[in-house]
């Protein structure tokens, strides 16, 4: 099965796209095809052949062609814009001449302007002269006949047929007219007062006109992809045969080394190899902070150099590039069909059928009743041209377009329209623990020791688990990287077993692991300090002699910054959290509390991530956010399925929604979005269905009847160009919404996370069972902690070795109860056993001081 993109040529309303998706859904091997009218384009999944698709939709009356990428200004989108100038110049001719004529009919017929003498003594001078001027701009305007024509010939009406039809009936009827006149006893303004020929003529101008403001605005829907696309330069400078050489971005190969300094745009992405630059990254994944790129760091291209100079070697080039992904990503969800598409489209489908039956009604019903026949025919005129199918079909594709072009410009990319409009649904979030609410990067975070000094410990534990490449390991390593081994401390023998390690170090045996693993190997029970750490959260490894326990290392994940804020916003919005992780209860629970998450289900295995989805999927659409491989099955079981983008590339494969920056914010952003794209489709559908319940009654004279409310047929056409121009222009105006804004939230975190439930599900014989256990008082232990917490900044931290050098000395103050420090962030968040006082932060700032850095 295969899917397939064409060009379709020729459509110009929903009636249009609704019968080409009509007639090739019907061919053999077909499975499913979509239909853009906006973008001209056709999707279609199935075995069928391309060569039959493009039969079908010639039979249908329509061109096809076999879709081409747009790599920069393609053969479609230069003939895109010079559609728009054929507009263009047709409505300037057409206008000029339109005005001449609306002189005579009007000007000179009931107003009784100049107009010379010899072409006024009879009606015919002037009759003619009408009828000349309307000839010429329904030739100008032939395209309307053509499609109208041939929309009727192939038995698939559409606008066109409309619009012809309307300016047709009214050509021929003042000909007739004419003809009458001709021994008229009446004055010649009279009787060119009964002639349609302006009316047949205006019809063309206003409808042109709507159509070029239509196109125009059309043009801006896919500002978006266009802008994507021009961050991609245009040359980049090469070395080979270490010359440089400035070629077309497009022929830089994998393996090529180019050059960049700054305000330039990095052609591809790759790999620096010498220099040091700072990116702008923010057009690409919608972060406005720089990232500095040192030899070995990974830049993608589209990005822009702020300052620095560098090589790159080229890794992923062309259409591999993320810029290019994101670019395919963003063109495929906008060409894609939103579920609440599927009404509009079929009313669409009936539409023409059905007015053009109405017209046939109004015609009869007024030429049987009414007082004139050419009151029959102005009302049949008015309600062919005031009908819009073209609202109808526009409703949803352009604010699909734009939404998603909004997302792609803020980090969020959505695969497809059903995505999007999901987004707007959400009732639960589900989020994946380790990587996606934290950080997925463990640290050590306690050292407690028992009869030795800590640096020694940690320099024993580090040189053990050297040896080891668990992430706990790693850990541990990270955290004595870069101190002094002034003990000369080498590990001789190292065995890893499950549950822990264990080495020789100066010929005596240490062992590092779990509680099951010490109690195994030793014999020996676990601390009080083992225990605390345990249960607030942490993963506690013990280290031990033969005879006695060590020390106790706690190691954490840490939280990211901004997961707190998101899940309160989330919840502001009325969308419950919960929290799925095959990590234990405790850590589950710290973690759930301290971030205001409603539910946890911890000790989840992979595949049962999938079964709990389902569950939640009873109370509404769900929403799975994660980022790892074992989250895949779970993404694509969710209604939506939203990834990561550091993430592995299996989960953003099974998920709807990508999210580029990493940032949980991203979640909150697309669940606005969605709902604010959701309402712009129903504000578009509600308008163009409005519009056409409203406006055909009041063609068709109904009004007129009751009220004495009656519409021209100039009027109606002038309507009939309003309303699809009005549907795009409100969809354009979701370029102007910022779904990063953040939400006012009147409950903070101490009240969201009051009554947080934690479900540890455990599957035994493919059964859950599922325990609840309620905290309580979770409000005033959070008070007392933020009342306890104090960040210091410190300045001259330069490497993991100074902040864990500073972590050792705050944790062993009897002040301090834990301790974040992080070179990278250049502070310390300390969290006191008492009230966070002046004397307190004053002897933290002062144990800093003396180890040598500075506190800001």
């Amino acid at each position: 099965m295969k899917n397939t993109k064409f060009k379709v040529i020729g459509m110009s309303c929903a009636a249009c796209s609704a019968r080409v998706e009509r007639a090739v859904s019907s061919l053999l091997g077909v499975d499913a095809c979509e239909v853009n009218l906006l973008l001209g384009e056709m999707t279609v999944l199935g075995d069928a052949s391309s060569d039959s698709v493009i039969s079908a939709v010639e039979k249908a009356g329509y061109g096809a062609e076999i879709y081409k990428e747009i790599t920069e200004e393609d053969d479609s989108e230069r003939e895109a814009k010079e559609q728009t100038r054929s507009i263009l110049r047709r409505l300037v001719f057409s206008s000029a001449l339109l005005l001449v004529l609306m002189y005579i009919s009007m000007g000179y017929a009931m107003w009784h302007f100049p107009m010379p003498a010899f072409l006024t003594k009879t009606p015919i001078p002037l009759g003619i002269a009408e009828l000349a001027l309307t000839s010429l701009i329904m030739v100008i305007n032939k395209h309307f006949f053509v499609n109208g024509v041939r929309g009727i010939v192939n038995l698939a009406p559409n606008m066109d047929t409309l619009v012809s039809l309307g300016s047709f009936v009214s050509y021929v009827y003042s000909i007739i007219l004419l003809f009458k006149i001709s021994d008229n006893t009446h004055s010649v303004a009279h009787a060119l007062h009964g002639l349609y020929f302006e009316s047949a003529a205006m019809i063309l101008v206003l409808i042109s006109l709507g159509k070029m403001l239509e196109s125009i605005a059309k043009g801006k829907t896919t500002s978006a992809i266009r802008a994507l696309m021009d961050l991609t330069p245009k040359t980049a400078i090469v070395i080979r045969d270490g010359i440089e050489t400035e070629i077309p971005a497009r022929d830089i190969k994998a393996g090529d080394v180019f050059i960049v300094k700054k305000g330039v745009n990095i052609a591809c992405d790759g790999v620096v190899i010498d220099g040091e630059i700072s990116l702008d990254e923010s057009a690409l994944t919608g972060e406005s902070l720089p990232k500095d790129a040192t030899p070995g760091s990974f830049v993608y291209g589209a990005t822009t150099v702020l300052s620095g100079y560098a090589k790159i070697r080229a890794e992923r080039v062309g259409e591999k590039t993320a810029i290019a992904e994101i670019v395919r990503m963003v063109k495929e969800a906008s060409s894609s069909k939103a579920p609440v598409a599927k009404t509009a489209d079929k009313i669409a489908g009936v539409f023409v059928p059905s007015v053009l039956l109405l017209s046939l009604v109004t015609f009869t019903l007024w030429a049987i009743f009414g007082s004139d026949i050419s009151d029959a025919v102005t009302h049949a005129v008015t309600v062919l041209v005031i009908s819009c199918p073209c609202a109808l079909g526009l409703a949803t594709p352009v604010a699909i377009m734009v939404g998603t072009g909004v997302g792609a410009r803020r980090g969020i990319l959505f695969k497809n329209a059903a995505s999007l409009e999901s987004a707007g649904k959400i009732k639960t979030v589900a989020f994946d623990k380790t990587g996606t609410v934290t950080e997925g990067k463990p640290e050590v975070c306690d050292v407690v020791s028992y009869g030795m000094d800590k640096a020694r410990l940690m320099a024993i534990a580090g040189a053990i688990e050297e040896k080891s490449e668990h992430p706990l390991a790693v850990a541990v390593v990270n955290f004595t990287k870069g101190a002094e081994n002034e003990n000369n401390v080498l590990c001789e023998k190292f065995e890893a077993s499950v549950g822990g390690v264990k080495g020789t170090v100066n010929g005596e045996e240490y062992y590092i692991g779990n509680e099951r693993f010490i109690l195994e190997c030793l014999s020996l029970m676990p601390t009080e300090d083992f225990t605390r750490l345990k249960a607030s959260g942490k993963t506690a490894l013990i280290m031990a002699k033969k005879d006695a326990v060590l020390g106790v290392i706690a190691i954490s994940d840490k939280i990211k910054a901004d997961s707190t804020d998101a899940v309160e916003s989330l919840k502001s919005l009325g969308i419950k959290t919960v929290m799925i992780t095959g990590d234990n209860a405790f850590a589950a629970k710290e973690v759930a509390e301290r971030v205001g998450i409603d539910t946890v289900i911890a000790d989840v295995l992979p595949n049962e991530k999938a079964n709990v989805i389902k569950e939640l999927k009873k109370d509404g659409i769900v929403a799975m956010v994660g980022d790892g491989i074992n989250d895949s099955v779970a993404l694509t079981e969710a209604n939506v399925g939203i990834a990561l983008s550091q993430g592995a590339d299996v989960a953003m494969d099974s998920a709807d929604v990508v999210l580029t920056r990493g940032s949980l914010f991203g979640v909150v952003s697309a669940v606005k979005l969605g709902r604010r794209t959701l309402l712009n489709v129903y504000e578009n559908l509600f308008w163009a269905f409005s519009y056409n319940v409203i406006g055909i009654p009041l063609a068709a004279g109904v009004f007129g009847v009751l009220f004495g409310w009656y519409l021209t047929p100039m009027f109606g056409a002038a309507a009939m160009s309003v309303s699809s121009f009005l549907v795009v222009m409100n969809a354009l105006r979701l370029n102007l919404y910022n779904p990063d804004k953040k939400h006012e939230n009147k409950n903070n975190s101490l009240q969201n996370c009051a009554n947080l439930n934690v479900r540890t599900a455990i599957n035994t014989d493919n059964t859950e069972s599922i325990e609840h256990v309620n905290t309580n008082d979770i409000k005033d232990k959070e008070r007392n902690e933020r009342m306890n917490n104090v960040v210091i900044k410190i300045e001259g931290m330069m490497c993991p070795h100074c902040s864990g050098r500073v972590m050792s000395l705050l944790t062993a103050s009897e002040l301090v109860k834990e301790a974040d420090v992080s070179h990278e962030r250049g502070d310390a968040i300390v969290t006191l056993n008492c009230e966070a006082t002046a004397e307190a932060v004053a002897t933290l700032e002062n144990i800093i001081t003396e180890a040598g850095y500075k506190v800001i």
